[in-house]
């Protein structure tokens, strides 16, 4: 006999609403409102703190009744008990809420006038790369297979303006040798468009595009893209000397014009496409001392169950299938309601849990963040890891330091000298400012960064020295040497960061 654990509909529900940042869960709720007739909603005044925007409010029905809250609706009974009792909270709502439940047509009117003004402040859809190339292509007069070769070639360019695919792979398998002639005489025109350097098939080509006879250093540009990028990287400055025979002068005047060519000319229509990040937990100081949380949810909508509908139901005015139906979407009602109280109750402990591990995080700076894993708050907080897991997850939150993702506040760590642990952040603040006053004539090797760090109790190996050292962009002992030498910039020769090396993508 196999037993296996099955998960009812409503945790499924309530996970999921845990998972939801703010603004997916004002959507979902958007999307309940619509199709859940019996969820009513009162907005918020997000200018006046919650116990000054309940203060006028009547009870009912914005707030539920010990009744409801107590209500527990189980999907293996018939619910017909507590849908009877919740018939009969009818009786205690009094009757100046029967124009404000009933629709109208005032409120039908006004949120078709809401929903039409967020429309029009919707801002537009930023002109993308494949939108701007296709205009362009207006401008030729190209027949009609030259012109979806064109498109074809434009609609398989990455993000960066690259085309990765060969061109026998884009025509595919069965293409003729006027196919591939057609494809080849296709990414010609596209090649003439702006950006200059589109539709090229690695770095060397994407740089090759952007040459223009009398720019300057022309003829130099061409034989270092074309023959030397490798030693370009590596800053072998002197191997170019030797096969070339320009002056170690006339190099570094090249490489300046080098760096003002753009290896990713694609690149620049994804930046309009950064998202708006919107806090789900605010950090604010405590009274005395420390740190309190609380949730970005004045703007999300009180939700309660229609006494219009208990009252439709009461009146005995609905048949045996409307009832069904109303049964049904009054339980579907009150499980969002418990699912999104659910989620504020779990956030709010678990945001609270990680300030309360990162208090020198928020007072001192980054340097002192703790490490910190799931598990140490699932145990303080008395929930499974993957609730906690579920509550962080695509979360942001608003300290005095700044805003972070939630998941920024777990890190693992090294054990110090003096046998606490050290987090990996601190440890990579401390090599950058370790790398930032050395002696740039004698620049450190890793193992005398491993050294120096241990000087400040920090204990890593020459190996994770290295790790880091890569992932921070921090070159080697001796291309920092060389760099301080000949003048060069401190981290990269490459064009522009990170293009050289790997052709753009």
């Amino acid at each position: 006999m196999v037993q296996k654990q099955v998960l009812a509909p409503r945790m499924i529900q309530s996970m999921e609403i845990l998972q939801l940042p703010i603004l997916a869960l004002e959507e979902r709720i958007e999307q309940e409102m619509e199709e859940n007739p019996v969820l009513e909603m009162r907005e918020q005044d997000p200018d006046l703190p919650t116990d000054e925007a309940d203060y006028d409010a009547p009870e009912a029905p914005d707030s539920p009744t010990d009744e409801e809250r107590e209500l527990v609706i189980d999907e293996s009974t018939d619910n017909e008990d507590d849908f009877e009792r919740l018939l009969k909270m009818d009786e205690e709502w009094p009757d100046h809420f029967e124009e404000h439940t009933r629709p109208s047509r005032n409120r039908i009117a006004e949120e078709a006038e809401r929903r039409h003004d967020a429309m029009a402040n919707m801002a537009a859809r930023p002109q993308s790369l494949q939108d701007y190339l296709h205009e362009q292509l207006g401008w030729f007069n190209l027949d009609r297979n030259l012109r979806a070769m064109a498109d074809r070639i434009i609609y398989n360019l990455d993000p960066n303006g690259y085309l990765q695919s060969s061109l026998e792979d884009l025509i595919g398998p069965d293409a003729t040798e006027d196919d591939l002639a057609l494809a080849k005489q296709a990414l010609a025109v596209i090649h003439r468009l702006d950006p200059p350097g589109v539709a090229a098939r690695d770095l060397r080509e994407c740089l090759l595009l952007q040459l223009t006879p009398g720019m300057p250093c022309y003829e130099q540009l061409q034989t270092l893209i074309s023959s030397h990028l490798e030693d370009l990287e590596h800053n072998r400055l002197p191997v170019i000397a030797k096969r070339t025979g320009y002056s170690i002068e006339v190099i570094q005047e090249t490489i300046g014009e080098l760096r003002k060519l753009n290896p990713k000319p694609g690149a620049r229509f994804n930046e309009t496409f950064v998202p708006t990040v919107t806090p789900d937990v605010f950090v604010e100081p405590a009274e005395g001392g420390g740190y309190n949380v609380r949730l970005e949810d004045g703007r999300t909508p009180h939700l309660f169950i229609s006494p219009y509908y208990r009252r439709l139901l009461a009146s005995g005015k609905a048949n045996e299938e409307t009832r069904e139906f109303i049964k049904r979407k009054f339980n579907s009602a009150q499980w969002l309601i418990d699912s999104i109280q659910q989620r504020r109750n779990t956030l709010t402990r678990v945001a609270q849990a990680i300030v309360d591990h990162q208090t020198e995080f928020l007072t001192r700076g980054p340097e002192f963040i703790e490490p910190l894993k799931m598990q140490q708050i699932a145990d303080k907080v008395g929930v499974h890891v993957t609730t906690v897991s579920r509550a962080v997850d695509d979360k942001w939150i608003q300290t005095p330091r700044g805003i972070f993702p939630l998941k920024r506040f777990f890190c693992g760590g090294t054990v110090g000298a003096d046998g606490e642990e050290v987090a990996w952040d601190t440890v990579r603040l401390k090599l950058q400012e370790i790398v930032d006053h050395e002696d740039k004539q004698r620049p450190f090797s890793d193992e005398d960064l491993v050294k120096e760090l241990a000087k400040h109790g920090i204990t890593v190996a020459r190996r994770t020295v290295t790790k880091y050292r890569k992932a921070m962009d921090i070159p080697s002992s001796r291309q920092r040497r060389d760099w301080t030498a000949t003048g060069s910039r401190k981290k990269s020769t490459k064009p522009s960061g990170d293009g050289a090396k790997k052709g753009g993508k």
